[in-house]
C-alpha cells in the first residue's frame, strides 16, 4: 500500500474551547494532542500558537515550547509552523523561523476570508520566503485561489524556494474557493503545467474535510490533511474527542483507497525535506 502524509492541523486561530473544550490551546495541552495524533498516525503537524486568552499569537517561545515536546515524544514527526496572518502583527509573522523547524506554511497571495481580508503583499511573501531559504525551511505553499499557483511559480524563478514545494490547496473557506469537486481539478491540472514537481494536498474545511480528503485521494495525493484547525466535529450533531480522532477517521480513509499512513521517514522522503535530527 502506498503510503500517504497525514498531517495534523492540531489548533488554528479560530477555534476557541467554548466552541470544543478538547481544542489544544496552551503548549502542554498542544504537546499531548499531537502526540495522541502521531500515536494514531499523523506524521506532520501544523502548529499555530495562542496566547493566555486563546487569541492568535506570534511569540517565538510558544512555538519553541511546541516544538521542543513534540520533538521529545513524537520521534521523527515532521513540525510546520504557521506563518498565516489571522489576528497576528505581519511584522511578527515570521519571527519563529530561526527556530528551524522543518516545514512553514506561505500564502503567496491575499485572499477575502469570513470577516476579513487575509492580507499578503509581494514584500511580504518574498520576506517570508527569504527567511524560510535562509533557514532551510521547506515551504507548504498555502493555495485559496488560482492565482496563488503563479505567485509561487514566481518565487522559484526569483530563487526564493526550490522547484519541488509543498503545495496545500484550501477548499470551503467561505468567500475564498469553494469546496466543489471540479474546482480542485482545476486546481490540479495548472499545479501538474506549472509547478511540475511540488508534491501536494488539499484541506477541506468543516463539514467539507472529509470529502474533499476523498477528492485529494481519488487523484493520488501525496498528503491528507484533518485536525481541529480546520474542523471540530465528527458529524452535524457530534464534537470531535480531540485531534486524534480525526487522525483515526483519515487512516480509515486512507485504507478505504488502498493507502496508508507513512510513518515519520517515509513522510519526510514523500516531502523531501531533511532527515530528522
Amino acid at each position: 500500500m502506498r503510503p500517504a502524509v497525514i498531517a495534523v492541523a492540531i489548533t488554528g486561530s479560530v477555534p476557541r474551547k467554548s466552541d470544543n473544550p478538547a481544542l489544544p490551546v496552551t503548549p502542554s495541552e498542544q504537546i499531548e494532542s499531537t502526540h495522541e495524533a502521531f500515536e494514531a498516525g499523523a506524521s506532520l503537524v501544523h502548529i499555530h500558537v495562542r496566547n493566555p486568552d486563546e487569541t492568535p499569537s506570534s511569540d517565538p517561545d510558544l512555538f519553541q515550547a511546541v516544538q521542543e515536546g513534540v520533538t521529545q515524544y513524537c520521534p521523527g514527526m515532521i513540525i510546520q509552523f504557521s506563518t498565516g496572518g489571522r489576528g497576528r502583527d505581519a511584522n511578527a509573522r515570521g519571527s519563529s523561523l530561526p527556530l528551524r523547524p522543518d516545514m512553514a506554511s506561505l500564502s503567496t497571495g491575499s485572499v477575502n476570508f469570513p470577516t476579513i481580508v487575509y492580507e499578503n503583499s509581494a514584500s511580504l511573501v518574498n520576506t517570508l520566503a527569504s527567511s524560510m531559504r535562509d533557514h532551510d525551511i521547506a515551504p507548504e505553499i498555502e493555495i485559496f485561489d488560482l492565482s496563488h499557483l503563479h505567485g509561487a511559480r514566481r518565487l522559484i524563478e526569483e530563487g526564493l524556494i526550490n522547484d519541488h514545494p509543498h503545495v496545500q490547496f484550501v477548499l470551503g473557506v467561505k468567500n475564498a474557493m469553494p469546496a466543489e469537486e471540479h474546482l480542485l481539478d482545476v486546481l490540479l491540472a495548472e499545479k501538474q503545467r506549472i509547478l511540475p514537481h511540488a508534491t501536494w494536498t488539499a484541506a477541506g474545511i468543516g463539514k467539507f474535510q472529509l470529502p474533499v480528503m476523498n477528492w485529494a485521494l481519488a487523484r493520488g495525493a501525496d498528503a491528507v490533511r484533518t485536525g481541529m484547525e480546520d474542523n471540530i466535529r465528527i458529524n452535524t450533531n457530534q464534537l470531535a474527542s480531540g485531534n486524534a480522532e480525526l487522525v483515526r477517521i483519515a487512516a480509515e480513509t486512507l485504507a478505504s483507497h488502498g493507502r496508508r499512513p507513512a510513518t515519520p521517514a517515509e513522510a519526510r522522503q514523500i516531502l523531501q525535506l531533511r532527515k530528522s535530527a
